[in-house]
Order: structure tokens, then sequence, then C-alpha cells
């Protein structure tokens, strides 16, 4: 068997059937994907929408309207506790954020589970991290706006799979679909990697990480895939108006998730999508781990 018959072989019906190819090269080479909308199928419409949702929630828990074009309308900070103010004692003045997450969108609304199984994003994911063995980790969002707050010099350059001891092998323990709701540039705080990093199969090195970092920049619309082993982070925002994005994080089944998806999620909702077996599957609702009771067969005496 030659290798490029080998390799094709590797891959699933799924990369096949939506004609991937080219992604997998990318993740292979570079540790991270630009799919275009032609590709994974979700509209401007539809990216809109989760636009609008986003900006209305983010009114909601700050307490001010957030417009693309210019950002929040009003001066906010981040609460400090009175003890930590207590400390501080005027040392320092409230630090003034220029993002924050919005978390567990899954619940949220039908649009965004309907998103975390987008068939192009899964098929990708699952290529990385094995078909049978993905998970969901959690579904965030980004919302960032211009402003000198945010990761620091080094760019905040991390990788998924961080917290997993080494050695790691080939296959993604973790890995990211980045769906971005704005366009992308480089002063417009775009997420930062460097191109094949994953194939290093270590944690980001300073300040190496930092000076071989990329621009993602990419129009409305892109979704990003990324191996979980990939060096990255983002660049600070500079520009007027906001940078909107949702992190649909996906895990190895043996990696412990960052939301709490099997014994905390509603399963009418997981039900209530475009593809529900293929939800409640990556929820892992029929997981054996972890278990709260006996779950294994107990003998008997012979004749009890």
């Amino acid at each position: 068997m030659s290798a490029n018959t080998a390799e094709r072989t590797r891959l699933s019906p799924e990369i096949h059937e939506l004609g991937l190819e080219e992604y997998v090269l990318q993740l292979e080479v570079d540790g991270l994907a630009v799919v275009p909308p032609e590709v994974h199928g979700v509209s401007e419409d539809q990216i809109d929408e989760l636009a609008g949702f986003l900006l209305r929630r983010a009114e909601e828990m700050v307490g001010c309207p957030f417009d693309l074009e210019t950002g929040p309308e009003a001066d906010i900070e981040f609460p400090v506790p009175d003890h930590v103010l207590a400390e501080l004692a005027g040392e320092t003045d409230p630090e003034e954020p220029s993002q924050f997450l919005i978390q567990t969108l899954a619940s949220q609304h039908r649009m965004f589970r309907d998103l975390a199984v987008n068939p192009v994003a899964v098929a990708l994911i699952r290529h990385m991290i094995g078909s049978s063995a993905t998970r969901f980790s959690s579904h965030n969002a980004f919302v960032k706006w211009q402003g000198d707050y945010g990761y620091g010099p080094n760019l905040g350059m991390h990788c998924d799979q961080l917290a997993v001891p080494l050695p790691w092998g080939r296959n993604a323990l973790t890995a990211n679909t980045n769906w971005c709701l704005t366009d992308y540039t480089h002063e417009g705080g775009a997420l930062a990697y460097v191109p094949g990093s994953h194939r290093r199969m270590t944690p980001p090195t300073f300040p190496d990480a930092v000076q071989r970092a990329v621009p993602c920049e990419v129009p409305k619309g892109t979704m990003l895939v990324f191996h979980g082993a990939t060096w990255h982070g983002a660049f600070p925002k500079t520009t007027s108006g906001m940078r909107l994005s949702i992190a649909n994080y996906y895990r190895h089944l043996m990696v412990l998730p960052q939301e709490e998806f099997r014994n905390g999620f509603d399963r009418a909702l997981a039900a209530d999508c475009e593809y529900p077996a293929l939800f409640e599957t990556l929820c892992g609702f029929e997981d054996v781990f972890p278990y709260v009771e006996q779950n294994q067969r107990v003998p008997q005496v012979v004749g009890s």
C-alpha cells in the first residue's frame, strides 16, 4: 500500500463526503484550518443572528448596550470584592476590561446547539481527536472591544491541552473551533497562532511563541479549527468597534470537560437541535464514566 493510499484510508467517510481533504491537510501541516462559509454552510444571516443574540445577552449581563461599530456604550470595569479592595488600599485602579466570556451558550438558544453539531466542524474535530472519542468541553463566546486590558505582551499564547501531562501523542486530546462573527484583522485583535507548533507536542516556549505568532486575518463568517497542541493567543484590539466569536471546544472522552454536560445539561434541550443523536453523543450522556453508583456486574452465589 502506498503512503498516499494509507493516508486516504485513514480519513473518515465524512471527510470525503464533505470534501474536506484540503482542510485536513491544513490541520496536519499548520495545526489550524481556515474554513469559509461556502464549505461549512452557515449563512451570513445566521452569523448575524448569532451576533445579535450575543450583543443583547452582553447588555443583559453588563448593564449597558454594546454596538458593533463602537463597543460598550458606557465605562465599565470588572467588580473587585470588598476584601480585595481593602488589601489594595488604593494602590491600584480597578481593571478596565476589553473582553469577557459569555458561557454555557448551548443552554441559551437552539442556534448555538446547531452550531455545535455543524457537520463540517464535527468531522474535522473528530479527525483530530477520534470519531468515537470526541465529546463536548464547552460552548462560550468572546466579546471583545478596543482597550489596553488583555493578554499582555505574551499575547496569552498557550495551547488548549496544556493541563494534560506530557508526553502528548499525535492525536489531539482537545480541539477547538472559533466561529468569527465579525471580521478578524491584526489590528482588530485577531487570533494569533504559530503554524506547525502542534507538531512540537509541547507547551509554548517564550519569547519564541510571540516572535513566531501570525494573525488569522479572515472575513466574518469564517470558521477556524485547530489542534489542542497548537500554540495560540490573540493580538490586542487597537481599532474601534467589536470582535465577536464563538469558541466551541471539544475534548477526548478521557479529558475533563470545562462545562458539565453529562449530568448538568437539560436533556430536553439536547433533543431540540438539528442533529439530536449527535448532540447527545457529544454530551456523553451514555458514557460509562464518571459513574455515581455501581455500574458493573456483581457475581452471586450459585443457587441463591
